[in-house]
């Protein structure tokens, strides 16, 4: 979708329609304005509670000729003194999705703005987040496919020159986000690990990055025993992708990104239930974050040292699939046993960790993962589990999360947890009780990661949605991507 700027009246400007907020507890000058050219229709609204002003609700009007927009679509804000950033960010997202509903592919954006320095950022990227859709499969009436084809935000007099920069960057954070998007919402038998390969070669060719993937005998000559055995089940080779940006002309240490990259999960010898199976073409939501952070990243041109690294793989039983009581020699040297097919993604995790960490030594680590369905029980959809050894880094990654509206909720990791990982013929095991499993799983990660400041985000609760949200449409929500750009930019 373009995005124009321009410094002009609301009430002067021609726009099939025009989007303005409204507050549940008064009128701001906009408002009355538009209500006095519309005979008071606004006030008769607000009388009969047709439309109140509450957050997340959309009204739209036509102006039958009394102002030069064709459409009014009223937005609600809320409680005046509640507004910030994310309820502007919704707002935006609301306004876009009742015009997609009404096919009104042009309009004009009047929100408030004033009063936080990032309001501008928030009301874009609402709009951009809002406006995505993902149709690659549908063959139906491809030729009446709707298409949001512009919008123009009025800006204040003094904000509209650079206003058109910082709207470059929001698209730049909105790309990484619907790459991320695209990526988890492909079907299984299109999105291979050899198709995040070829995702992530294209990425480095348009950004000039360095791109490093190894194949199945290397993984298997450096040792990365977990990894290649969780891909042993299927035809499709487990892969590790590296990906390095350099946006520092300094030699600092650079900051690790790990994204879990199974891109289908069976359970292997575990099978998984057969309903909602098909939801495990999702399980590479993790990989799908880091590949949108380091396309981001790249266009904002972020002055860090930055690795991607995404450890990919299949997990489906065959017999060449590893079993319940396997041992496993992982790259670190840790032995594990197996009891539990289906807790993969810490296995492959695991070897990336300890590939991170010896071959980069790098400042942070942070890996994304949709590993386990106990941090769906334990935060819902609302929210990303957190885990960490770093108390800095865990409040850097949560002041971030506030700040873009992608919440983190910080659990627990004492070692008491670590009990239930301990194996009685292997170092440790990859699955214990189902007790704290969110919590178990990441105590088992950190066991890998030495002493390198290292943060885990569980993802499993929020990577998908099944309903339509304000900036985002039911499907693939791209969460990590903003949160990641956040976190760096605090950096």
């Amino acid at each position: 979708m373009k995005i124009d700027v321009i410094s002009t009246s609301p009430l002067k400007y021609a726009t099939p329609a025009l989007v303005i907020g409204c507050f549940e507890d008064g009128s701001d000058e906009l408002f009355t304005a538009c209500d006095a050219a519309l005979d008071g229709c606004l006030s008769r609204l607000a009388a009969t509670r047709e439309f109140s002003g509450k957050l997340n609700s959309t009204r739209l009007i036509h102006t039958l000729g009394r102002l030069p927009a064709e459409r009014l679509l009223l937005v609600g804000l809320g409680k005046r003194d509640a507004l910030n950033d994310e309820r502007l960010r919704q707002a935006a997202g609301n306004a876009v999705q009742a015009l997609r509903a009404a096919r009104v592919a042009n309009f004009a954006s009047a929100l408030p703005l004033a009063g936080a320095d990032t309001a501008l950022e928030a009301a874009c990227e609402g709009a951009l987040l809002g406006s995505y859709s993902f149709d690659e499969y549908k063959t139906k009436d491809r030729a009446e496919r709707f298409l949001f084809e512009g919008m123009t935000l009025l800006l204040p007099e003094g904000i509209a020159g650079e206003g058109r920069t910082r709207i470059e960057k929001v698209r730049a954070v909105c790309r990484g986000v619907s790459l991320a998007r695209d990526l988890v919402s492909h079907p299984g038998n299109v999105a291979t690990t050899g198709y995040l390969a070829a995702t992530a070669r294209e990425l480095a060719a348009r950004h000039s990055l360095s791109c490093t993937v190894l194949e199945m005998q290397e993984l298997e000559k450096l040792g990365m025993n977990a990894l290649v055995m969780v891909g042993k089940g299927s035809v499709e080779p487990p892969r590790l992708i590296v990906l390095e940006y350099r946006g520092s002309d300094d030699r600092s240490k650079p900051q690790v990104l790990i994204g879990k990259g199974i891109t289908f999960d069976a359970g292997g010898i575990s099978l998984k239930p057969g309903p909602g199976m098909e939801a495990m073409k999702t399980d590479m939501a993790g990989a799908a974050a880091v590949l949108g952070t380091l396309e981001a990243a790249a266009l904002l041109k972020l002055p860090v040292n930055l690795i991607g690294i995404i450890p990919t793989a299949e997990n489906m039983p065959d017999a060449k699939a590893f079993k319940p009581g396997d041992v496993i020699t992982s790259l670190s040297g840790q032995t594990i046993e197996v009891t539990n097919t289906d807790a993969e993604g810490r296995l492959i995790l695991c070897d990336a960790l300890h590939y991170a960490r010896t071959h980069y030594k790098p400042s942070v680590m942070v890996d994304l993962a949709t590993l386990t369905g106990a941090c769906v029980v334990a935060l819902g959809h609302e929210a990303s589990g957190l885990m960490g050894n770093d108390r800095r880094l865990i409040e850097s990654l949560k002041r971030a999360g506030e700040r873009c509206g992608e919440r983190v909720w910080e659990l627990p990791l004492w070692d008491e947890y670590g009990e239930t990982m301990k194996s009685d013929i292997a170092d440790l095991k990859n699955a214990g009780s189902r007790d704290g499993g969110s919590i178990t799983a990441a105590w088992f990660l950190k066991q890998f990661v030495g002493r390198t400041r290292w943060a885990h985000l569980d993802i499993a609760g929020t990577a998908w949605s099944d309903k339509t949200r304000p900036c985002s449409p039911k499907g693939a929500t791209g969460v990590g991507v903003r949160l990641l750009i956040e976190y760096l930019r605090g950096r």
